[in-house]
């Protein structure tokens, strides 16, 4: 095994903790629209994806590749910058948590690193044209490209299940989503579980503990597998609820829909080596199946809190790191400043946390106080659907049930007032 000084494993150990955190933080990308239409059960569903992000931590090694090798000089690096990326990323990833909204641990992982790296070896140390190739058009391109996929599936899946039994159908979706959901979690070890495994690297390289343009070591690869799948296993409760409820209704046929097209998305990125958001494939994903469906409406004000996280990922993230960089330049009582700091603000934020707690009991449970006015896109897609006929629904689309949703209704009944 390789030569350990302390800082390089106090970098190991935080690259650690920020992949248990994307674990966590992302677990909504593989299972919130199972959990959120019944497929599965919410503990049972966060198991499946954990082994399956541990798996898929085994197949790719393509993403870490990109990072270790590609977005940054090795050559302007030391264990210190990362450590400083590495605290700009966890502290993005526990914020946006607290909060419920799914912003991109990669691109809080990218921001950091990039961050630190310039406050470190200046802007000519980063990158720029892998910085633009394979993160920020990747960024744009893939919520567009999963969402038109997944509208586009959702159609063609009422379509060809129109003249089927209703409840026979909606038990095949199901089933389908439970294989599409694996299929998603294993993706996202393909890619998320790789990150991590290229910062790893990256400070390993930068330690000199392995020769520059090594390819991850297999204690490294399991070491980051096993990270994120723990972190999957305890599920990000909260992001879980806003992407299962917060952004639309969805039936089994769209989350079937939208968790195939997001797989999709995502596997193609990994084999092409794409530092890719699984978090915006899945949203986006997740918006086009609600669009898709005759009735189904998206709720803006949550997505438009969520593109503004997106925007804000990469400078904020890059911010911290960069001030945390500087404050390591002034040796090991900064490097331990940092630390400190570091803990510190993620215990606090989880004390926070504790005030609401959302967990595999409640996460389902819509909050009426959440409930918003139909916006101009919501109101027009709704002015030009014809209703449906008194008192029924056809077998394959069910009528737009109300906020909350007629699933939650059913399961938890509650007294509402109308607002």
């Amino acid at each position: 095994m390789e030569s350990f000084s302390l800082i390089l494993a106090i970098v190991v150990v935080t690259a650690l903790a920020f992949d248990f955190t994307n674990g966590f933080h992302d677990t909504a990308n593989a299972m919130a629209t199972t959990i959120s239409t019944g497929a599965m059960k919410p503990k049972v569903a966060v198991a499946m994806s954990a082994v399956l992000n541990l798996v898929g931590a085994f197949l790719s090694v393509e993403v870490a590749n990109t990072i270790s090798k590609g977005l940054v000089d090795e050559a302007g690096i030391r264990p210190e910058v990362i450590f400083a990326a590495l605290v700009g990323a966890i502290l993005w990833n526990l914020l946006t948590w607290l909060v419920g909204l799914p912003s991109s641990s990669s691109h809080a992982l990218m921001g950091g690193l990039i961050g630190a790296t310039i406050a470190s070896a200046g802007v000519g140390a980063v990158h720029g044209d892998v910085l633009v190739t394979k993160v920020l058009i990747p960024a744009i391109a893939a919520p567009l490209v999963a969402g038109i996929a997944a509208l586009l599936a959702t159609r063609l899946t009422y379509s060809l299940g129109s003249k089927a039994d209703g409840n026979a159908s909606k038990k095949g979706y199901r089933a389908g989503q439970i294989a599409s959901a694996g299929l998603v979690s294993l993706a996202h070890g393909t890619n998320d579980a790789q990150k991590t495994m290229g910062v790893i690297t990256l400070a390993l390289v930068a330690g000199g503990a392995v020769a520059p343009d090594s390819d991850p070591p297999m204690w490294v690869i399991l070491s980051a597998g096993l990270a994120i799948a723990l972190g999957t296993y305890l599920g990000g409760w909260r992001i879980i609820r806003t992407m299962g409820k917060g952004l639309t209704d969805l039936q089994p046929q769209q989350g079937f829909a939208a968790q195939t097209s997001a797989a999709t998305v995502i596997l193609a990125s990994s084999h092409l080596g794409f530092s890719l958001s699984t978090t915006h494939s899945v949203s986006g994903s997740v918006m086009g199946a609600g669009l898709g469906r005759k009735g189904g409406v998206v709720r803006w004000s949550t997505a438009t809190r969520m593109f503004v996280a997106w925007g804000l990922t990469l400078p904020a993230a890059a911010l911290v790191g960069a001030l945390a960089e500087y404050v390591t330049g002034f040796g090991s009582w900064g490097t331990a400043v940092v630390a400190v700091f570091l803990i510190a603000s993620s215990a606090a934020i989880w004390k926070l946390s504790r005030r609401e707690v959302v967990d595999h009991t409640n996460v389902n449970d819509t909050d009426i106080d959440t409930a918003e006015p139909a916006g101009v896109i919501t109101t027009a897609i709704a002015a030009v659907t014809p209703p449906p006929a008194s008192g029924s629904a056809t077998a394959s689309e069910d009528p737009v049930p109300a906020f909350p949703s007629q699933a939650t209704a059913e399961r938890t009944p509650t007294t509402t007032t109308t607002v």
